[in-house]
């Protein structure tokens, strides 16, 4: 059994972990800001199911007070720290770009400092698939080079995994940046496409189709994305001792024990797929609002998801349509639509 602190585990990815790692006989601790960002009584009622079990504590806190984090962190003593929580959304950043540098640059400074500290066995944080911005090479792989973000949110993700790679260097801390590709499933977010897809057309309320549907996405299925990461606790990235050795496409540090590994499908999907097969899982057609490109999307993302398979044997495969099928039975079921 292993105590593992979780950052974000009110939130859509952080509640699906936590939920496996407790499945999996470990001890959780979960710290969450409640946020307003988007419907609180869903935070507040996948943390209630994770409080059922008992080896699941949790704390209300944001990640920007310092004092806060540090007396829970040494309280708990974690083996492990799983750094989620995050201002999400790419276009909530154009909006309010503040609460990215606030969440997920001082906040991040702060988990790192507590993982330092406490000399955790391996810190594993959150990054995204926007990291890769303007790239077009495809699929992304995580030793191509990443300088062209489009968004805050990603240059402060991007700045993240800088971050990392130099507490990783500096401290000897083992740390190992996820890039998520698209997630979608159970308990979702409300601001994520296929929520809102689905909301909106068993409501008889349009929808917002970007490029004119000309985007692909990685759609990765949550519970294949939880699996990963749990799997990735026990990848434990050692500083090399010979650089020159390092395989090709590990994006191992030559200088820290740091890696980037993607979480992804490897499977771009064509957004007015998705959107059909929404409509046919629905039995239902929607009412499509074509548009231009939104300011900072990317028309399509990509993942190459060799490295994961490498270190844990295992790689995403859930199809788009079943996932869809799961998500649209949860939605139903809990909203009684």
């Amino acid at each position: 059994m292993k105590k593992i602190l979780i950052t974000g585990t009110a939130g859509f990815i952080g509640f699906h972990l936590a939920r496996l790692l407790l499945e999996q006989g470990n001890r959780v601790h979960g710290y969450d800001g409640m946020t307003d960002y988007y419907d609180v009584r869903l935070k507040q009622r996948r943390h209630a199911m994770l409080l059922q079990n008992k080896e699941f504590s949790a704390t209300e806190g944001m990640l920007e007070d310092a004092a806060l984090f540090d007396r829970i962190a040494d309280e708990f003593a974690p083996d492990v720290i799983v750094h989620l929580a995050a201002q999400a959304g790419v276009r909530y950043s154009l909006e309010n770009p503040r609460a990215y540098i606030d969440s997920n640059i001082v906040g991040t400074f702060n988990v790192m400092e507590a993982a330092r500290r406490l000399k955790v066995q391996h810190l594993l944080m959150a990054s995204t698939s926007s990291v890769y911005g303007a790239n077009l090479e495809m699929p992304f792989t995580e030793t191509e080079k990443a300088d062209t973000q489009l968004t805050i949110y990603a240059a402060t993700k991007k700045a993240n995994e800088n971050m990392a790679h130099s507490y990783a260097h500096l401290w000897d801390l083992p740390t190992t940046m996820f890039r998520f590709f698209t997630v979608y499933g159970t308990w979702g977010r409300p601001d994520l496409a296929l929520y809102k897809f689905v909301d909106a057309i068993l409501d008889d309320r349009p929808i917002d189709i970007y490029n004119n549907g000309n985007m692909y996405r990685d759609f990765t299925y949550v519970d294949d994305l939880v699996r990963a990461i749990a799997m990735l606790i026990d990848a434990v990235p050692q500083r090399p001792e010979r650089p020159e050795e390092i395989p090709e496409g590990d994006s191992l540090s030559p200088v820290a024990p740091f890696r980037i590994v993607n979480i992804g499908n490897s499977d771009k999907v064509c957004l007015l797929d998705f959107v059909d097969a929404i409509e046919e899982c629905l039995g239902k057609k929607a009412i499509r609002n074509y548009m231009g490109m939104q300011t900072g999307d990317v028309p399509a993302t990509w993942a190459d998801a060799s490295l994961l398979q490498t270190l844990t044997g295992y790689r995403p495969q859930t199809n788009f349509k079943d996932g869809i099928r799961r998500f649209v039975d949860w939605f139903r079921d809990y909203y009684g639509k």
